[in-house]
């Protein structure tokens, strides 16, 4: 057994509470050894001496270096004490607090023994319901559709269909967007999530001059408010864009600074190594090396104030049904443990969306986001899909490996994407191939968590890195691919199954297929993907949607989906 690979931390992703007598735990060991049987050996912690139940865990998912072992309880005292026994070749051996032992005292267990102390009810991440089958559109709104045609568009100086630069106009707004409301709810789209609305001179509107005003190229404060509304309802959420980390230099609050240095009741909002902010030094911090975007000192209690009314003045003025935060991993933890407190007081089911693209557990503990955008599965997708980095195991490997990071409500609630403003477009980097696309949206579909398709996925939009996948939706059905379109909107219609919606997921490789499944309440929905050169032979009843699967064969870059009955 490799004792090194042996890994389990109390109270954390390896064990954490789904409900107030639900307890999850997870044992890491090394992939190689297949031979061990895991069990838990488990009491109440004031009993853990004196007697003691055991109960095997199964076999969770594996990824390139190790097994997961998990096991789902309901508890009848939530005050619980475990260690783990693993047997190999015969022999048993204990792991606890002091590592693997070929012996345990349970009588003086109390030293070292794992524990989950106590479940506190206002600990239990909650699922926000409607994150189990959302799915997520989103709108770069300066490039989506214009509505508004009575508006001053002197600013504009981009064709629609012309190749954007990081200064260009084309005159996307809010009643373009409030316009194609029906489009949207035909496509079978659930929640809006839109880069930011509020006042600034770029076209990504990225750094805010008045986060208490809607720039007024997109429209005004009650365009917003009717947008909402009327998403509202046709079914579908809202999701604005919280750029907190950073704000324009044109910032009221940071021009003040500027005029005033020191002397300015707002020199401490802002990072700055000398009396005056001078841009031409860049002598404070900003984003990136955007001398024009100042970094917010978001440790600063008045600044954190300051966007706490921002954020919920726009979930009352407008609705809003959550929020995407930008840069979320260089603002203050403190910052976003108060952000999480106020938003859910004033909207319960409201969430609250990180963009790290990294492992960002910190965050996901409950206390701050309720997921991430999903950017280690874009990644994954490229590599599989784009790339040929990986085969169908080499997927699966790592597709179990990202969903190990965090908890089982924040993976039901990730934000999962296939590209975004900030990516080259999906499509091209696939080579235009149509059914590539398809396999991939197949996937993001049934991997837990919520698609977030960027706009004019559904009808082939190309491009390359940013500026260039922030081209203008091509309105002209005339272009538009009817397959490709048709199989989208089955797929949006699938989400609502709750083979989706809740069920267990199980990630593996067979045949040079990627398969994943999702059981729940004795039915399994798998999903087979074939990214081989080859044919494969694969006879399926009850398909409910497939795409190059012929005469029981799945061909080259086609993808099946079925859902069958099972054994309890």
């Amino acid at each position: 057994m490799n004792e090194h690979a042996l890994l389990h931390i109390p109270d954390s992703r390896y064990c954490f509470a789904t409900g107030e007598r639900e307890l999850t735990i997870r044992l890491r060991m090394a992939k190689e050894d297949e031979d061990c049987r895991v069990s838990l050996v488990y009491a109440c912690k004031y009993d853990f001496g004196n007697r003691q139940e055991t109960v095997p865990m199964k076999l969770r998912c594996m990824d390139r270096l190790y097994r997961y072992y998990e096991i789902e309880m309901e508890l009848t005292d939530v005050r619980l004490a475990y260690i783990f026994q693993i047997e190999e070749q015969g022999k048993s051996y204990y792991f606890s607090e002091d590592g693997l032992t070929e012996e345990y005292c349970f009588a003086e267990g109390f030293y070292n023994f794992f524990q989950m102390a106590y479940i506190n009810a206002n600990d239990v991440m909650p699922v926000v319901d409607w994150m189990r089958d959302a799915v997520f559109y989103q709108i770069f709104v300066e490039r989506f559709c214009r509505g508004n045609m009575e508006k001053d568009d002197s600013y504009i100086n981009m064709a629609w269909d012309g190749i954007p630069t990081p200064k260009s106009f084309a005159g996307g707004d809010l009643r373009g967007i409030i316009d194609r409301i029906g489009y949207l709810k035909e496509l079978g789209v659930t929640a809006i999530y839109l880069t930011p609305v509020f006042t600034s001179d770029s076209n990504h509107k990225y750094d805010t001059k008045d986060y208490f005003m809607v720039d007024p190229r997109f429209g005004s404060n009650e365009d917003l408010v009717e947008l909402v509304r009327k998403a509202h309802e046709a079914g579908m959420k809202v999701l604005l864009d919280a750029v907190f980390n950073h704000c324009s230099m044109y910032l009221e609050q940071f021009q003040d600074v500027m005029r005033r240095g020191t002397d300015s009741e707002y020199y401490d909002w802002f990072l700055i190594d000398g009396d005056f902010p001078e841009p031409e030094k860049m002598n404070y911090e900003c984003f990136a090396g955007c001398n024009y975007m100042p970094k917010l000192n978001t440790a600063n209690r008045e600044v954190q104030s300051f966007l706490l009314d921002i954020a919920g003045y726009w979930m009352t003025e407008a609705d809003i049904d959550g929020w995407r935060l930008d840069v979320s991993d260089e603002v203050s933890h403190d910052f976003w443990r108060r952000f999480r407190k106020a938003v859910k007081q004033q909207k319960p089911d409201a969430v609250i969306i990180g963009e790290n693209w990294h492992d960002a557990y910190p965050y996901l503990r409950g206390d701050q986001y309720d997921s991430i955008m999903n950017y280690a599965f874009t990644k994954a997708c490229l590599d599989y899909f784009a790339r040929g980095k990986f085969d169908a195991e080499q997927m699966a490997d790592k597709l179990n490996g990202n969903y190990m990071r965090n908890m089982r409500q924040v993976n039901d609630m990730m934000l999962n994407l296939l590209d975004s403003h900030d990516t080259h477009r999906f499509f091209t980097e696939v080579g235009c191939d149509k059914d590539i696309l398809l396999a991939a949206l197949a996937l993001e579909m049934v991997y837990p968590g919520a698609p977030c398709i960027y706009y004019g996925t559904e009808v082939c939009m190309e491009g390359g890195f940013d500026p260039d996948s922030r081209r203008g939706f091509p309105w002209d059905e005339t272009g538009w691919d009817i397959h490709v379109g048709r199989q989208f909107r089955q797929m949006t219609k699938m989400r609502s199954r709750d083979t989706i919606r809740l069920g267990e997921v199980r990630i593996t490789a067979c045949h040079g297929l990627l398969t994943v499944s999702r059981s729940y309440d004795r039915r399994m929905l798998t999903l087979y993907i074939n990214m081989t050169d080859r044919n494969v032979v694969l006879p399926l009843t009850d398909i409910l949607l497939a795409n190059r699967y012929e005469d029981g064969a799945l061909e080259t870059h086609g993808y099946v989906i079925a859902e069958r009955e099972v054994e309890a």
